[in-house]
């Protein structure tokens, strides 16, 4: 035993001198978190709203490039809104398995991370497939051995940027710069993005660039001279030209939502609303010395309806068919009243929450942002989602009447025509001259399976009165 404990001695002497003494674990590893040592997927986790699969919009990032937390990764398209992929770790990209376009399930791997240093158990489950994510006993039982593979063969990773002659091949193959609206214009003209010299910040690809692009191609393909097509001859027969066009993740969600709806039978109710008061109470808040505001319709419908609730919560509901023997009216509080809005890639549906809250002036600023992000394919998830009853304004485009579509998970839904004016007979004078009204078309759509068509009426009618006498509609808000 003295042998051994003076050779024990020695040897430690020995290790210290030399610096070769280190313990394996030290303090640092002692916490809960899984040190890496091999490159691991980033996986496309759920973004909640039902979504199944995303377009690759954009690529932020290339092969060897580092990333740090919370930068970005690429920018995804769903069938409801563009949505950045963002890093939560350190790390460095070793491989990409998507390209600019293409489509991804969720669940599927984005792309390889090698991942610099430990990880918390919750980021580890984002990077693992859920088939290797329970691990195995040996594994979790052998930490030591795990930090000493990381020390004794560390990766090496090669940090030089990338040289300046791939800046034509990495932008072909991660995608360029532009917007939703821009790629959709894009695929209508038929033109390829990496053919589109951008104009914009960054590089990134405007609707002038593409117009510019087109206009240029057609001239030098355009014939020197033209001849008119031979007109064919009467009773021949012409092979009709068809093109096979995809949807788009906005039609395509439009196309499910719609196909559902089907299911819904529906009764529309309609009626004339003389708007003449509306419209003179508009123009004085426009004109006001105080504090002039420019207020569309919208906002005092929205808050009618959302008065209008109050007495009917009926049409706040909605059906739950959880079991479908004995269905369920499920009634809601907060009034969420979604705006349907035209964009360059598809109708989309957000909502105002809790419109009790709101005043006119903030359901007016409300309006525009959710309009503005519309418009730019940027809204949230939570801008599409918890809606309650829907407004549709086709009257901003063009029409009179409307038979709207009542959308699954509702059991009403209000359109609106175009105001205009009319010569209508006075009544105050008793005498029938004629005046002039302005007046507007309300179309409700509702489902028969709950809604009966008296109690439509009723409500048709409340909104109506708070319409025609503006007035009323202050005696009502809280």
């Amino acid at each position: 035993m003295s042998v051994i404990r003076r050779y024990s001695t020695n040897l430690h002497r020995y290790c210290s001198r030399q610096n070769l003494w280190k313990p394996a674990i030290n303090r640092s590893h002692f916490h809960t978190s899984a040190p890496l040592a091999a490159i691991k997927p980033y996986i496309l986790a759920d973004i909640g709203e039902g979504i199944k699969e995303v377009q690759i919009i954009q690529w932020f990032v290339e092969p060897e490039a580092r990333i740090e937390q919370f930068d970005k990764i690429c920018e995804v398209q769903s069938d409801k809104a563009a949505v950045d992929i963002t890093s939560r770790f350190d790390g460095v990209i070793k491989k990409l398995h998507y390209q600019a376009d293409d489509m991804v399930q969720v669940g599927k791997a984005l792309c390889d991370v090698d991942v610099q240093g430990d990880i918390s158990a919750e980021d580890e489950a984002v990077i693992t497939p859920p088939g290797e994510q329970a691990g195995s006993a040996d594994t979790a039982q052998q930490p030591q051995k795990a930090v000493a593979q990381h020390v004794e063969q560390p990766e090496k990773v090669d940090h030089t940027p990338p040289n300046r002659s791939r800046e034509g091949e990495t932008a072909k193959e991660h995608g360029h710069l532009a917007t939703p609206a821009v790629r959709g214009l894009l695929k209508e003209l038929d033109v390829d993005i990496s053919e589109v010299t951008g104009t914009g910040r960054d590089g990134r690809v405007l609707k002038e660039d593409v117009h510019k692009f087109t206009a240029t191609r057609d001239a030098e393909h355009q014939p020197q001279e033209q001849y008119p097509p031979p007109r064919p001859q009467p009773g021949a027969e012409q092979a009709q030209a068809e093109e096979t066009i995809k949807l788009n993740p906005t039609q395509s969600q439009m196309f499910k939502t719609m196909t559902r709806s089907l299911s819904i039978p529906h009764f529309v109710y309609a009626d004339e609303i003389d708007v003449t008061a509306l419209s003179s109470l508009r123009q004085r808040l426009k004109t006001s010395k105080h504090s002039p505001q420019k207020i569309s319709y919208m906002p005092f419908i929205i808050k009618a309806v959302s008065l209008a609730l109050n007495e009917h919560p009926l049409f706040n509901a909605r059906i739950d068919l959880s079991d479908p023997q004995t269905p369920n009216l499920v009634l809601r509080r907060t009034h969420n009243i979604g705006i349907a809005i035209d964009t360059p890639h598809g109708l989309v549906v957000p909502n105002i929450k809790d419109i009790h809250a709101h005043s006119l002036a903030s359901l007016a600023t409300e309006l525009s942002r959710l309009q503005r992000l519309a418009q730019t394919g940027k809204l949230a998830p939570a801008d599409l989602a918890g809606g309650t009853i829907t407004i549709s304004n086709i009257g901003s485009i063009g029409g009179t009447y409307v038979s709207p579509v009542i959308v699954q998970g509702e059991v009403v839904i209000l359109g609106l025509g175009r105001a205009r004016t009319v010569p209508a007979f006075g009544e105050e004078d008793g005498e029938g001259e004629l005046v002039r009204k302005e007046v507007m078309n309300f179309s409700w759509s509702a489902d028969h399976r709950v809604v009966d068509g008296a109690t439509m009426a009723r409500m048709a009618q409340r909104v109506k009165g708070f319409i025609q006498e503006p007035a009323t509609m202050l005696a009502e808000m809280r």
